[in-house]
């Protein structure tokens, strides 16, 4: 099972495109795997024969687990299974088709798009009817029996609960009798729950258990890996303000046209990364690794983007080379990135090699942003809010005068051992030059 990302432990494998005894070609599609951050496709690493399948579609295994075996001599016979170690799972197809119904019921053999999706749809693995090899219950079976509950219930006449009211029903020991439904057909919805606990004194929170929250395993590797960070780490975290008025005014002269040409908004976004590699190219210390008492600077900037998973976890997809690109480019390759792994589709390669992150909360409104190093990596530059605020500006004639600008901070933050205070604050400097000096509009 290969490594599909810093945090990720296990994968289960949802489809084999090869058969006991198929010849396999180098590159081409093997088997798809699933974990909690990628679907995606794997090759075959060498050429020759299929002469053993170790894990069976809809098997949850952990990383580095022996899936498969590939023979040298397609001329030699097949064998149908090989005896798996203790540490393997290695269900042969006979025994998948004498059990059918058992990736229905057992959790475990169910693949975490699918648990997620069952959670997300509250729904149980018995209600599902699964279609795929050996019943295995696939992604569209839990979307085709969400659709049917959902088209059913209100011929049923009872409206059903989304997960977020039937878990501040349960939190708040509120009866569902006792609410009544504003929404269509009578559905409660969160608001009619939330107005019932502001207005019962009896629901007051400090009347409330405390509520322990297992974390996922996406949480708890994504803990280990940060905690990791801090302790290899000597970060240190540098501020500068940025006048971002030069970048609004194409934004707003190009915005309009930019958006209907490419299908997304033109943010501030592309114009940090564009200024960030063109000062990485001048600063390459801060675009390196730190070794055995060595710095490993590399001379291609694969720029890594952080995505938030719509708080289930954080991945980093990469844009590789990121030096060759243009605003314009690196804005496409930015949203193509962000899409896919939302839509949990990125591939292993789009998430491996990145020598210099960036971490974007700005559409949220923060202030100030002390992010943690995305190891090997020495340095992340972390971007935050941009609001209008009174700025002084020199005029044609020498005196000042005070005008409204578009201003937000960047925030960097290294590894002190590989560069000095210094080093960093000049890095920075040079980023805040170019987006307050460059005339944008040449880009477009």
């Amino acid at each position: 099972m290969p490594q599909l990302g810093e945090t990720v432990a296990d994968g289960t494998v949802t489809k084999w495109f090869k058969a006991v005894g198929d010849v396999v070609v180098r590159g081409e599609p093997l088997f798809e795997v699933s974990t909690d951050k990628v679907d995606t496709e794997i090759p075959a690493q060498t050429d020759g024969v299929l002469s053993a399948i170790l894990v069976a579609e809809g098997v949850t295994v952990d990383v580095g687990t022996v899936l498969a075996v590939i023979g040298g001599d397609p001329g030699a016979p097949a064998t149908a299974s090989t005896k798996p170690t203790k540490d393997r799972v290695a269900p042969e197809p006979a025994p998948v088709r004498a059990t059918a119904n058992k990736p229905v019921r057992d959790g475990a053999q169910l693949s975490p798009v699918v648990r997620r999706l069952l959670e997300e749809h509250n729904l149980s693995a018995d209600d599902v009817t699964g279609s795929g090899p050996g019943g295995r219950i696939t992604r569209q079976d839990v979307i085709d029996a969400a659709k049917a509950t959902s088209e059913t219930a209100p011929r049923r006449g009872v409206p059903s609960l989304s997960p977020v009211v039937r878990r501040l029903l349960s939190d708040h020991r509120i009866s569902e009798s006792s609410v009544t439904g504003t929404g269509p057909e009578g559905r409660i919805t969160r608001r009619d729950v939330e107005l019932i606990i502001s207005t019962t004194p009896s629901r007051s929170r400090q009347d409330l258990p405390d509520e322990i929250i297992p974390f996922t395993k996406i949480r708890r590797l994504t803990a280990e890996h940060m905690v990791r960070s801090k302790a290899t780490s000597a970060h240190t975290l540098m501020v500068k303000e940025v006048d971002y008025e030069r970048v609004d005014v194409v934004r707003r002269l190009v915005g309009a046209s930019f958006k209907e040409q490419e299908g997304f908004s033109l943010t501030y976004l592309p114009f940090i990364a564009v200024a960030a590699v063109e000062a990485l190219q001048s600063f390459p210390h801060l675009n390196a690794s730190v070794g055995d008492n060595e710095l490993i600077i590399h001379h291609n900037i694969n720029l890594g983007i952080a995505v938030d998973l719509d708080n289930d976890g954080l991945v980093v997809p990469v844009v590789d080379h990121a030096n060759n690109d243009t605003l314009r480019s690196i804005a496409r390759r930015i949203r193509g990135l962000a899409t896919r792994a939302r839509e949990k589709k990125l591939g292993v390669d789009d998430m491996a090699g990145g020598t210099f992150t960036i971490t974007n909360p700005g559409p949220f409104g923060t202030l100030l942003t002390g992010a943690v190093i995305n190891q090997p990596q020495v340095a992340i530059l972390s971007t935050d809010g941009v609001a209008r605020k009174p700025v002084v500006v020199a005029m044609p004639d020498g005196s000042e005068a005070i005008t409204i600008h578009s201003v937000g901070l960047l925030a960097l933050t290294f590894d002190h051992r590989a560069v000095d205070g210094a080093y960093a604050a000049r890095f920075l400097r040079h980023v805040a030059e170019i987006l307050d000096t460059r005339d944008w509009s040449r880009e477009f």
